[in-house]
């Protein structure tokens, strides 16, 4: 039987007044700053969010909770268990550090909130006064996903009271599997990615970089194309090719390798302005297969308030609606995307663009969407709320023994 341990690294302010939200996640907050970040962090105006990680396994005895709380506001947890434990025994550890967490720390009645259904294996007992589920990827179709995946999503979709989708091919797909569906796609943060629009100095790892330069950045894995980025860099080796990420889930050995294509690695956040403000074009190279159907790359408009020119693969969500107002150049193969490249060089075949853009970006922002989400969530919250109320007064009213 295994004693189980929290563990403080910081602080944690806990006057809120809103219902708390505790937020169950496949991706590490400190990974790649995303969509959950984007939206969290901003959660944290109104209430006090608490993020719980998948769990990491090490030479430890005692399982234990790993509580950092972020520069922001959002407390992170993570828990770190004994090699050991697996399965079953992996889930029970869970639900009760899940538990004693909550005794110790969440005021109730709190919101939870799911980026992943396979968190119900260790949360499906909790009375949450509203359950979220934020879909923003299609997660089965992912290398690597859990057999039961699909069939923890269903039982997601019947507990939880709205669901948002973070792209219109997600919302296509979900919106008859659940009574309250809303799309809220990925947006941008504007001000932060507009500063790559001034210059900027050069990155060191990316000064010995010659121009011309076709960046990406985001995590590298079976999204990638990279027969298309292989075929592209051989064609014109008069380009460089700079690609920002962590490789997943695939070999360094499935990469393409040539003197003219960069791999730069993991950056932070804040450090993506300067490396974007010095490439010329910027690529969303996606391979067309499960994983991409249905994505909705935040990377869109976030190049475009760096005001540089786009090259992707027709990826639904980046065709409509960016491809099809002009914004983006779609290219089908290989030789399509060098010819994009090459007219995305000459900026005076569109003098008008940014303007276009500017436009478009005026109508996004994460503070909007947030706000907006959180206003559903109210409502929801009181609807329910109010047909609780109107439950118990029907049963008070019927029952002989009121």
């Amino acid at each position: 039987m295994f004693r189980i341990r929290l563990k403080v690294r910081k602080t944690f302010a806990s006057s809120s007044v809103a219902p708390e939200v505790l937020c169950f996640s496949h991706l590490r907050w400190n990974f790649v700053y995303q969509r959950p970040q984007h939206i969290l962090t901003r959660f944290q105006r109104h209430t006090n969010v608490h993020y719980w990680e998948e769990p990491t396994f090490a030479a430890v005895d005692i399982p234990e909770l790993k509580i950092s709380t972020t520069d922001l506001g959002v407390r992170v947890l993570t828990p770190v268990l004994p090699l050991a434990l697996a399965g079953p025994a992996s889930v029970t550890t869970q639900r009760s550090l899940l538990d004693a967490y909550i005794a110790e720390h969440i005021s109730t009645p709190f919101y939870s909130w799911y980026y992943t259904p396979m968190a119900l294996a260790f949360s499906d007992h909790l009375y949450p006064k509203l359950s979220i589920y934020d879909c923003m990827d299609e997660l089965a179709a992912f290398i690597g996903a859990p057999a039961e995946l699909l069939d923890r999503e269903r039982q997601l979709f019947d507990r939880t009271d709205v669901v948002f989708t973070g792209g219109a091919s997600l919302y296509a797909a979900k919106h008859k599997e659940h009574p309250n569906v809303h799309l809220f796609a990925s947006s941008v943060d504007t001000a932060h990615f507009g500063r790559a629009r001034t210059p900027r100095t050069d990155p060191a790892d990316q000064q010995e970089v010659p121009y011309p330069r076709i960046g990406f950045f985001g995590v590298l894995d079976e999204r990638l194309d990279t027969k298309l980025l292989g075929e592209v860099a051989n064609a014109h080796p008069e380009w460089q090719f700079v690609l920002i990420g962590p490789v997943v889930k695939i070999s360094d050995a499935q990469l393409p390798h040539s003197g003219n294509i960069h791999y730069l690695g993991k950056k932070e956040y804040r450090e993506l302005p300067d490396y974007i403000a010095n490439w010329d074009v910027a690529m969303l190279p996606f391979a067309r297969n499960a994983s991409t159907r249905f994505i909705s790359p935040t990377k869109t408009p976030e190049y475009l308030a760096a005001g540089k020119r786009v090259v992707s693969t027709p990826i639904q969500d980046v065709v409509t609606p960016y491809g099809e107002s002009g914004l983006v150049a779609i290219a089908q193969d290989a030789a399509e995307f060098g010819e994009a490249i090459a007219a995305c060089l000459t900026p005076s075949q569109q003098t008008n663009w940014k303007t276009q853009v500017d436009q478009f970006l005026a109508k996004m922002s994460w503070d909007r969407t947030v706000d907006e989400m959180w206003q559903e969530i109210q409502r929801c919250a009181a609807e329910k709320a109010n047909k609780h109320t109107t439950f118990l007064s029907a049963t008070e009213e019927s029952s002989p023994y009121v």
